[in-house]
């Protein structure tokens, strides 16, 4: 008797449309990065900025949700082209989602695509969407224990986010705890504090966006 293991199917499967995803990219010079973080960590609001101080970037989005297309909508006002994406039963995106919304956005002159995944730090961290890029946002108000309660997905990014360090002290979370167990987990994680409200770390930011659709 055979077993079968139908989620290394799956992932294996996923893995080569993300291979298909990232050529169809190169191929266009676009650059683009997996924002992943929980529901309220600050996603849609750190786009928000993005798109207010990137003007000499052309961005389009992808974003993911379960069944809203309230951030989808949030973004477009923004000023980014936007597709939403519902996954329905699925806490994440894949890669055969993403190869579908390319057909739907227009990526004449794009250089960055950012692709929202769905709220949660656990479901996205095996799905492969063809990314450049995977970054993390975590927000102090999750407490101060987020980081090393959810590890895995701090193993694959390149850059960790951590938010609203202006309201830190108000919700009793150590920022520099986060900030050890994120390098703990991933000595080469690059990690910038932020705060969207204050405008603290935005530069910052704002700089390794830029550096990578130009670069």
């Amino acid at each position: 008797m055979h077993i079968i293991n139908v989620n290394r199917d799956i992932i294996g499967i996923n893995r080569k449309i993300a291979e298909r995803n990232r050529k169809f990219l190169d191929e266009r010079g676009i650059r683009a990065v997996n924002i992943m973080g929980a529901i309220g960590s600050g996603k849609t609001i750190m786009i928000e900025e993005l798109a207010e101080k990137l003007k000499d970037v052309r961005m389009a989005a992808i974003a993911g949700d379960v069944i809203s297309d309230a951030d989808a909508r949030r973004i477009k006002k923004a000023g980014i082209e936007t597709i939403g994406v519902n996954t329905g039963t699925e806490c994440h995106l894949d890669a055969h989602l993403i190869d579908h919304a390319f057909g739907k956005l227009n990526l004449g002159g794009v250089e960055l695509l950012l692709i929202e995944n769905v709220g949660n730090l656990v479901c996205p961290t095996d799905f492969d969407l063809g990314e450049h890029r995977k970054i993390v946002i975590v927000s102090v108000t999750e407490g101060d224990d987020t980081v090393e309660k959810h590890p895995a997905i701090f193993v694959y990014c390149d850059l960790c986010i951590i938010n609203k360090v202006d309201i830190a002290d108000a919700v009793g979370a150590d920022v520099e705890k986060m900030v050890a167990d994120a390098r703990r987990i991933n000595p080469r994680l690059r990690i910038i504090k932020t705060s969207m409200k204050t405008g603290d770390g935005l530069d910052e930011l704002v700089k390794w966006f830029k550096e990578l659709a130009k670069g």
